[in-house]
């Protein structure tokens, strides 16, 4: 690939060398993470191809876009309303910001003692090897926390960067605050890209969005059979994909997959044995290409039956009415969502202690493993509250912190074993 796009790369101002050494590590974490794996659902054949082209093949599609007049935002957090970009005809991506390689530089002008999310991502754009950094016209970044909020001022000296005042309760006030937010992205969408948003375009992005959320919530309800009918690392990789990909191809490409699965379900067969220990994960969004705990647990004989995390359930939340009339009645829709999303920014925070729970029944999970990320201070802190409602419903919890690196695999691979004894004794 390096050949192929290289010079597509050096007239996107990276750093070749540096993006080279980057890359070059992934294929052997690829290989050892998910192509060991037995009896992965053919389906998986695309969703392994979009990961090998996501730094070529899908920003060639994008830059033909961009030259095409259509506009590139970057988004991080799933509060952000993407239906405003579809609305346009944008394109909408996820940025990097899930490796160890660039959190040594984002240390460079941020404190070491900041979750690596906020320092990867940081150091991506510094370090000039995410292409999709390379290629957006905007970000937009949100105030979820105080390390994202304030980051987002250094940021912008180097990329635009509109930032969305998120509330921290789902009062009335609230909503009324996160919809005047989405009016004022709007306008600056519309400015951006030099397109209305009408009633009609608006609500085909909320169609669009709505049916990606759609074909992911199918996904996550198929690997409640037992046994389940794909592993916690493949759905994990869909997930993160789908901040990446073209949101029809990929919707289209998930219900394919689903279509297998289902199959494979009433067929009895999956990729565990029946009755292996079943594991929920909550916590700390894990962006591509964090892989570490899904490995860690899949290969100490359990299965991952669910994520309660950015990257998870909290990404498809919250299905956006499609039967407003007006921008006006679509912005209160777009609004409303806010109340499904149970993100630990929020205070009192209850309805994530609901989720969870509901999760465990759903999904028949046998425990739930709560990651945090380091220095994560909103899900770090409200761990205490979700612990202790799991103890008291009799399910087993095992809380884990750790960072991008590799310096504590052995830590944890020794806490998961003796969690998964404990269930299964």
């Amino acid at each position: 690939m390096s050949d192929t796009y290289r010079e597509m790369w050096r007239e996107l101002n990276m750093d070749l060398e540096k993006h080279d050494v980057f890359l070059g590590t992934l294929p052997v974490a690829f290989g050892e993470v998910f192509l060991r794996q037995e009896n992965r659902p053919a389906g998986m054949a695309y969703f392994d191809n979009a990961l090998a082209e996501a730094h070529g093949g899908r920003i060639q599609e994008i830059l033909a876009g961009k030259k095409a007049g259509r506009m590139v935002a970057g988004t991080f957090c799933v509060f952000a309303p993407e239906e405003l970009i579809f609305a346009v005809d944008g394109i909408s991506i996820g940025l990097c910001g899930g490796a160890q390689f660039t959190v040594p530089t984002g240390e460079q002008v941020l404190p070491r003692n900041l979750c690596p999310l906020i320092k990867s991502a940081m150091g991506f754009k510094l370090d000039r090897i995410c292409p999709y950094f390379q290629a957006v016209d905007f970000l937009i970044g949100e105030t979820t926390c105080d390390g994202k909020k304030k980051t987002w001022e250094i940021l912008n000296e180097y990329v635009p960067t509109y930032v969305m005042e998120l509330p921290q309760k789902k009062g009335t006030a609230d909503l009324t605050l996160w919809e005047g937010e989405i009016h004022r992205l709007k306008e600056e969408i519309e400015h951006r890209s030099g397109r209305e948003i009408t009633a009609d375009r608006l609500a085909s992005g909320i169609k669009m969005a709505n049916a990606r959320r759609d074909a992911l919530a199918r996904l996550y309800r198929a690997r409640w059979a037992d046994p389940v009918p794909i592993s916690g690392k493949d759905a994990l990789l869909i997930s993160q994909l789908a901040f990446f990909d073209d949101p029809e191809r990929f919707t289209a490409q998930v219900n394919s997959l689903c279509d297998e699965l289902e199959d494979r379900i009433a067929r009895g067969e999956g990729v565990a044995r029946k009755g292996a220990p079943r594991i929920l994960v909550t916590g700390t969004p894990m962006a591509l290409p964090y892989w570490k705990l899904h490995h860690l647990v899949e290969t100490s004989g359990a299965v991952i039956v669910g994520e309660e995390t950015c990257t998870g359930t909290r990404y498809f939340a919250g299905r956006v009415a499609e039967d407003g009339r007006t921008v006006e009645e679509q912005v209160k829709d777009l609004a409303r969502r806010l109340t499904a999303i149970n993100c630990a920014c929020f205070t009192p925070n209850k309805e994530r202690v609901e989720d969870i729970l509901r999760l465990v029944r759903d999904a028949r999970a046998d425990g739930v493993i709560y990651f945090s990320l380091q220095f994560c201070q909103p899900f770090g802190v409200e761990g205490r509250l979700v612990e202790r409602a799991l103890q008291e419903a009799g399910v087993p919890v095992l809380r884990l912190e750790s960072d991008y690196s590799e310096e504590d695999v052995a830590q944890l691979k020794t806490r998961i074993e003796a969690f998964l004894e404990m269930i299964a004794s």
